[in-house]
Protein backbone atom coordinates (compact mmCIF):
# COMPACT_ATOMS: atom_id res chain seq x y z
CA UNK A 1 0.00 0.00 0.00
CA UNK A 2 1.49 3.49 -0.69
CA UNK A 3 -0.06 6.11 1.76
CA UNK A 4 0.52 9.56 2.82
CA UNK A 5 2.26 10.97 6.11
CA UNK A 6 -1.19 12.11 7.82
CA UNK A 7 -3.40 10.22 10.13
CA UNK A 8 -3.61 7.31 10.50
CA UNK A 9 -0.31 6.53 8.19
CA UNK A 10 2.07 9.13 9.86
CA UNK A 11 2.16 11.39 12.89
CA UNK A 12 4.02 9.61 15.39
CA UNK A 13 7.61 10.49 16.02
CA UNK A 14 8.90 8.71 13.30
CA UNK A 15 7.16 5.18 14.07
CA UNK A 16 5.20 2.89 12.17
CA UNK A 17 1.51 3.65 12.91
CA UNK A 18 -0.51 1.19 14.66
CA UNK A 19 -2.48 0.56 11.57
CA UNK A 20 1.03 -0.03 9.13
CA UNK A 21 1.89 -2.46 12.17
CA UNK A 22 -1.34 -4.54 11.80
CA UNK A 23 -0.86 -4.26 8.28
CA UNK A 24 3.23 -5.03 8.37
CA UNK A 25 1.82 -8.76 10.61
CA UNK A 26 -0.17 -9.63 7.75
CA UNK A 27 2.71 -9.25 5.43
CA UNK A 28 1.38 -6.33 3.11
CA UNK A 29 4.16 -3.75 2.81
CA UNK A 30 3.34 -0.02 3.05
CA UNK A 31 5.54 2.65 1.63
CA UNK A 32 4.72 6.34 2.79
CA UNK A 33 5.23 9.06 -0.07
CA UNK A 34 8.01 11.28 0.46
CA UNK A 35 6.77 14.22 3.20
CA UNK A 36 5.16 17.04 1.19
CA UNK A 37 5.26 15.37 -2.40
CA UNK A 38 2.29 14.02 -3.01
CA UNK A 39 2.76 13.39 -7.15
CA UNK A 40 3.33 9.86 -6.49
CA UNK A 41 -0.31 9.87 -5.27
CA UNK A 42 -0.90 12.40 -7.83
CA UNK A 43 -4.69 11.14 -9.51
CA UNK A 44 -6.04 9.93 -5.02
CA UNK A 45 -4.74 13.77 -4.13
CA UNK A 46 -6.58 15.31 -7.02
CA UNK A 47 -9.74 13.25 -6.08
CA UNK A 48 -9.67 14.37 -2.83
CA UNK A 49 -9.07 18.10 -3.44
CA UNK A 50 -12.02 17.37 -5.79
CA UNK A 51 -14.21 15.37 -3.44
CA UNK A 52 -13.23 17.95 -0.49
CA UNK A 53 -14.77 20.65 -3.24
CA UNK A 54 -18.06 19.10 -3.63
CA UNK A 55 -19.44 17.77 -0.04
CA UNK A 56 -17.80 21.10 1.46
CA UNK A 57 -16.83 19.42 4.81
CA UNK A 58 -16.83 22.99 7.01
CA UNK A 59 -20.67 22.86 6.27
CA UNK A 60 -21.10 19.62 7.86
CA UNK A 61 -22.98 19.64 11.19
CA UNK A 62 -21.34 16.31 11.76
CA UNK A 63 -19.25 13.39 11.52
CA UNK A 64 -22.96 11.50 9.88
CA UNK A 65 -23.64 14.18 7.45
CA UNK A 66 -19.65 14.10 5.79
CA UNK A 67 -20.05 10.53 5.52
CA UNK A 68 -23.06 10.40 3.60
CA UNK A 69 -21.85 13.62 1.56
CA UNK A 70 -18.86 11.69 0.47
CA UNK A 71 -20.48 8.25 -0.23
CA UNK A 72 -22.61 10.89 -2.58
CA UNK A 73 -19.37 12.20 -4.61
CA UNK A 74 -18.04 8.67 -4.33
CA UNK A 75 -20.63 7.28 -6.24
CA UNK A 76 -20.62 9.96 -8.53
CA UNK A 77 -17.34 9.85 -9.58
CA UNK A 78 -17.45 5.85 -9.72
CA UNK A 79 -20.90 4.91 -11.06
CA UNK A 80 -22.34 7.40 -12.90
CA UNK A 81 -19.45 10.29 -14.64
CA UNK A 82 -18.63 9.55 -17.86
CA UNK A 83 -14.92 9.54 -17.72
CA UNK A 84 -13.45 6.56 -20.50
CA UNK A 85 -15.13 7.04 -23.74
CA UNK A 86 -18.95 7.66 -22.03
CA UNK A 87 -18.36 5.13 -19.33
CA UNK A 88 -18.00 5.35 -15.97
CA UNK A 89 -15.12 4.35 -13.93
CA UNK A 90 -17.08 1.50 -12.91
CA UNK A 91 -18.24 -0.04 -15.74
CA UNK A 92 -14.61 0.49 -18.09
CA UNK A 93 -12.91 -1.51 -15.03
CA UNK A 94 -15.28 -3.47 -12.81
CA UNK A 95 -12.76 -5.97 -11.97
CA UNK A 96 -11.52 -3.01 -10.16
CA UNK A 97 -14.67 -3.03 -7.94
CA UNK A 98 -13.31 -5.33 -5.67
CA UNK A 99 -10.15 -7.65 -5.40
CA UNK A 100 -12.03 -10.72 -5.42
CA UNK A 101 -10.63 -11.73 -1.98
CA UNK A 102 -13.36 -10.69 0.80
CA UNK A 103 -11.97 -10.06 4.32
CA UNK A 104 -12.31 -12.57 7.19
CA UNK A 105 -11.76 -12.45 10.20
CA UNK A 106 -11.24 -15.88 10.67
CA UNK A 107 -8.49 -15.49 8.14
CA UNK A 108 -7.00 -12.71 9.35
CA UNK A 109 -7.22 -14.35 13.05
CA UNK A 110 -4.78 -17.60 11.59
CA UNK A 111 -2.51 -15.15 9.21
CA UNK A 112 -1.58 -12.31 11.19
CA UNK A 113 2.09 -12.77 12.77
CA UNK A 114 3.35 -9.90 15.85
CA UNK A 115 6.75 -11.29 14.47
CA UNK A 116 5.82 -9.65 11.16
CA UNK A 117 5.40 -6.44 12.80
CA UNK A 118 8.30 -6.68 15.27
CA UNK A 119 10.78 -7.47 12.84
CA UNK A 120 9.83 -4.50 10.14
CA UNK A 121 9.86 -1.91 13.64
CA UNK A 122 13.57 -3.30 14.83
CA UNK A 123 14.38 -1.61 10.99
CA UNK A 124 13.43 2.13 12.78
CA UNK A 125 15.95 4.33 14.83
CA UNK A 126 14.50 7.43 16.43
CA UNK A 127 15.47 9.87 18.57
CA UNK A 128 13.97 10.82 21.99
CA UNK A 129 14.72 13.58 24.37
CA UNK A 130 14.70 12.35 27.99
CA UNK A 131 12.39 14.33 30.08
CA UNK A 132 12.85 15.65 33.60
CA UNK A 133 11.46 12.98 35.12
CA UNK A 134 13.87 10.61 33.98
CA UNK A 135 11.40 9.06 31.13
CA UNK A 136 11.69 9.02 26.74
CA UNK A 137 8.29 8.94 25.23
CA UNK A 138 7.71 6.01 22.88
CA UNK A 139 4.00 5.71 21.43
CA UNK A 140 3.20 8.73 23.77
CA UNK A 141 4.05 6.34 26.61
CA UNK A 142 6.95 7.26 29.06
CA UNK A 143 9.90 4.70 29.73
CA UNK A 144 12.16 5.45 32.74
CA UNK A 145 15.63 5.68 31.68
CA UNK A 146 17.04 7.77 34.65
CA UNK A 147 17.47 11.40 35.53
CA UNK A 148 21.06 11.70 34.52
CA UNK A 149 20.49 11.39 31.04
CA UNK A 150 17.17 14.65 31.47
CA UNK A 151 17.07 16.95 28.66
CA UNK A 152 19.55 14.70 26.47
CA UNK A 153 18.60 13.26 23.28
CA UNK A 154 19.26 9.48 22.53
CA UNK A 155 18.55 6.71 20.29
CA UNK A 156 15.84 4.30 20.65
CA UNK A 157 15.25 0.98 18.61
CA UNK A 158 13.37 -2.44 19.19
CA UNK A 159 15.26 -5.58 20.08
CA UNK A 160 12.64 -7.96 18.52
CA UNK A 161 13.48 -11.01 19.81
CA UNK A 162 13.48 -9.64 23.94
CA UNK A 163 10.70 -7.51 22.58
CA UNK A 164 12.42 -5.00 24.81
CA UNK A 165 13.31 -0.77 23.75
CA UNK A 166 16.71 -0.28 23.65
CA UNK A 167 17.95 3.27 24.13
CA UNK A 168 21.50 4.35 23.23
CA UNK A 169 23.65 7.22 23.03
CA UNK A 170 24.81 9.03 20.25
CA UNK A 171 28.12 6.97 20.68
CA UNK A 172 25.94 3.72 20.56
CA UNK A 173 26.92 3.33 24.50
CA UNK A 174 23.34 1.19 25.09
CA UNK A 175 22.20 2.81 28.14
CA UNK A 176 19.06 1.31 29.40
CA UNK A 177 16.53 -1.57 27.85
CA UNK A 178 12.71 -1.31 28.73
CA UNK A 179 9.97 -3.66 28.23
CA UNK A 180 7.66 -2.86 25.01
CA UNK A 181 4.76 -4.01 26.56
CA UNK A 182 2.71 -1.89 24.77
CA UNK A 183 3.65 -4.37 21.86
CA UNK A 184 1.36 -7.28 21.76
CA UNK A 185 -1.06 -9.19 19.46
CA UNK A 186 -4.04 -7.52 21.39
CA UNK A 187 -2.82 -4.03 21.29
CA UNK A 188 -1.67 -3.82 17.92
CA UNK A 189 -4.83 -5.71 16.16
CA UNK A 190 -7.10 -3.27 18.38
CA UNK A 191 -5.19 -0.20 17.09
CA UNK A 192 -4.74 0.25 20.92
CA UNK A 193 -0.19 0.92 20.48
CA UNK A 194 -0.22 4.28 21.42
CA UNK A 195 -1.57 5.52 24.83
CA UNK A 196 -4.70 7.85 23.91
CA UNK A 197 -3.79 11.60 24.48
CA UNK A 198 -6.31 13.54 26.81
CA UNK A 199 -7.59 16.64 25.30
CA UNK A 200 -6.88 19.81 27.56
CA UNK A 201 -8.19 22.12 25.20
CA UNK A 202 -11.76 21.82 25.38
CA UNK A 203 -11.71 21.22 20.86
CA UNK A 204 -12.94 17.76 19.80
CA UNK A 205 -10.52 15.59 18.65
Amino acid sequence: MRVDNGTPWGATGGLPTELALWLFGLEVAVTWNAPRCPQPNGVVERTQGVSKGWVEPQTCADAAELQRRLEWADDIHRNRYPSIEGRSRAAAFPHWCHSGHPYARTWERRHWNLRGALEHLAEYVVVRRVGRDGKASVYDRGHWVGKQWAGQELYVSLDPELREWVFAAADGRELRRCPARELTSDSIVGLQVARERVNTTGAGK
